[in-house]
């Protein structure tokens, strides 16, 4: 089994980093009830040894040994040093390795220029040796997860200025980007011209570029809230909004102690746009994490979604949008996600990709679901899709048994579109 580590750069990238980790640990806590440390947890957390003062050299063993304490592969990055110091202060703060933390106090004001060529450069050897000392710690290395933002000066200066050192220190292991671009109506007035030298440096270094717009986060709230008021009876479970790691099994148990409470309460004001983006994660990575009839390795992903070295940007949809209370859906429901992954409501930035050429497309699916369908889905909908010329047939689909928590099946979509 591969590993994976998450570099999160600035105040974006690290609150999305939260809900990632906190949504990873409760959907291996649901799928691992023996309190084991398995194969499927190593490919984001170490298994060490809490009686020991040095913890972050001392494992406890290979897998299929106990979990006692729970370290996750991440290297946290920010020039302002709040955000990273209530991370660790929350619920969560036992994942991390305080010698994997990277801040300082006067931050990049806004300005991708001073995060590139100064913080950039001047933590250079000290972000090496953090990146250096987590792949050490695995067995067998395959991708870097880099989120950051566009607007700001860390997410955009540092979090660009990372990729390049990856590339020359780790050119053999790719590099994924989840990249958050600001609104049409952000208060930054430079955040236009950060995403601009941002992504220039996206284009030179990145493997692969998961785009995600604000605002396109924001309308999917707003319409999972209108189709789930607060005040409407039964059970509403949006986005699998979640706010404290509660004991659910041993996994959870052994990892991060409850500190209980009203998940609702505790809920801050972006979780729900956050936990959106830590979803894709989790579905991108299941393939990798859980066992299934046709699973997809991340390098699959890059190798046949990515025509041409440069054009690796791909459009994300998930669906559903929601966890769904009734677990036996009828099949036309099934029909409808597929359907629903194409359509603008579902995209991630606020585009219509049927208005444009597909280059390539990848479906990964997760729950109980057959390869036939996926096979009779696509064929429904290949009439609907463009497909460039020389690769009409560009799909690439990936099937792990494993569904989302409290989902009988999802299905993400990443779709490199003109």
């Amino acid at each position: 089994m591969t590993q994976s580590i998450v570099i999160q750069v600035g105040q974006c990238g690290n609150q999305i980093g939260c809900r990632f980790w906190d949504l990873a640990l409760r959907e291996h806590a649901a799928h691992n009830k023996s309190g084991v440390y398995d194969e499927a947890l190593g490919s984001f957390f170490r298994n060490v040894d809490n009686r020991y003062e040095d913890l972050p050299n001392v494992d406890a063993g290979d897998t299929k040994t106990k979990i006692r304490s729970l370290k996750a592969r991440a290297v946290m990055i920010d020039m302002e040093e709040g955000v990273v110091n209530e991370m660790v202060k929350g619920s969560v703060g036992e994942l991390f390795d305080h010698r994997q933390l990277i801040t300082d106090v006067s931050g990049c004001g806004n300005n991708w220029a001073v995060g590139h060529k100064l913080y950039g450069v001047q933590y250079r050897d000290h972000i090496i040796e953090c990146v250096r000392r987590a792949a050490e710690q695995c067995d067998c290395l395959q991708c870097f997860f880099i989120i950051h933002s566009m607007g700001g000066g860390t997410g955009s200066g540092v979090g660009t200025s990372i990729l390049s050192v990856l590339e020359d220190e780790f050119p053999e292991i790719y590099r994924f980007v989840t990249a958050v671009y600001p609104s049409s109506d952000d208060d930054v007035i430079t955040s236009p011209y950060n995403s601009v030298l941002a992504m220039h440096q996206l284009t030179e270094h990145a493997d692969c570029v998961m785009p995600i717009e604000n605002q396109a986060l924001h309308d999917i709230c707003h319409k999972i809230n209108q189709a789930f008021p607060s005040d409407k009876p039964g059970k509403r479970v949006a986005m699998a909004t979640v706010g404290k790691v509660t004991t659910e099994g041993s996994l959870a148990a052994g990892a991060v102690k409850s500190r209980g409470g009203n998940p609702s309460a505790e809920e801050k004001p972006f979780d729900r746009m956050n936990n959106i983006v830590a979803n894709l994660l989790l579905n991108l990575t299941s393939s990798s994490r859980f066992e299934g009839n046709l699973n997809v390795d991340l390098n699959e992903i890059s190798t046949n979604l990515v025509p041409f070295p440069k054009l690796h940007y791909l459009v994300a949809s998930q669906t559903p949008l929601y966890a769904v209370s009734d677990m036996h859906m009828p099949p036309r429901r099934l029909d409808q996600m597929f359907t629903d992954a194409f359509s603008r409501d579902h995209q991630l930035i606020r585009a219509d990709p049927k208005n444009s050429l597909y280059l390539a497309c990848g479906l990964i699916c997760r729950g109980n679901l057959h390869v036939s369908d996926i096979r009779r889905n696509i064929d429904r909908l290949r009439p609907s899709l463009r497909f460039i010329h020389w690769n009409t047939d560009g799909w690439k689909t990936g099937l792990c048994s494993v569904p989302p928590v409290g989902q009988p099946y999802s299905l993400l979509a990443l779709a490199n579109n003109t």
